[in-house]
């Protein structure tokens, strides 16, 4: 899939965009994942105890877990498909914003599009009044990638689809036998969970 012509279109936005606009997204895609780390603890905090039901507290404990799966299986993917980054391999486009990645840093999926798009959906899953905000969050970051210089649009796409489809798949297949083990755990005398 080719999507330089994009990626240049956006580059050369980013290039015109006023400098706070650039160093906003500077910021935000490199730092941005630090708040999806804020919400798991704030979900985890949330279910702690067990009020919520079983359920609730299986996804605030799985939901971190459940997007480092999704994060190893896009490094799996990129170490497999090895493309280069469109900031070093597509000629006639404007400088990235920040450093290029070294060679060998590959680019399809990006990690940040994954991670953003699992942690989304695992944190919906967890609480769905999230989705105002962590579904554009989860966007902001994969189109934040591009626009700094350091993926293609079809990185992001498909980093996105991947960490989501992943986080999805494995709310359904985890969080009904961690509900149930949390719930056999908290039945046993004499062992309370928190």
């Amino acid at each position: 899939m080719d999507t330089s012509g994009l990626y240049r279109v956006v580059t050369g936005f980013a290039h015109a965009a006023p400098g706070w606009v650039q160093r906003a997204f500077e910021i935000w895609t490199e730092y941005g994942l630090l708040l999806f780390g804020v919400l798991f603890a704030a979900v985890w905090w949330r279910a702690r105890g067990g009020r919520r039901g079983p359920r609730a507290t299986a996804l605030a404990l799985l939901a971190p877990a459940i997007t480092a799966v999704a994060y190893a299986a896009s490094e799996a993917l990129k170490h497999t498909v090895e493309e280069e980054r469109p900031c070093r391999a597509v000629a006639g486009a404007a400088a990235s914003l920040v450093r290029c990645p070294p060679p060998g840093d590959w680019s399809f999926p990006s990690n940040h599009a994954t991670v953003a798009g699992a942690a989304a959906v695992a944190l919906v899953a967890a609480v769905r009044r999230l989705a105002p905000l962590v579904v554009p969050l989860a966007l902001l970051m994969a189109f934040s990638r591009v626009f700094v210089g350091v993926h293609y649009p079809h990185d992001v796409a498909l980093g996105l689809l991947l960490g989501g489809s992943v986080a999805a798949l494995l709310v359904l297949a985890l969080t009904g036998p961690a509900a149930k083990s949390g719930s056999e755990v908290r039945n046993v005398p004499g062992c309370r969970m928190p």
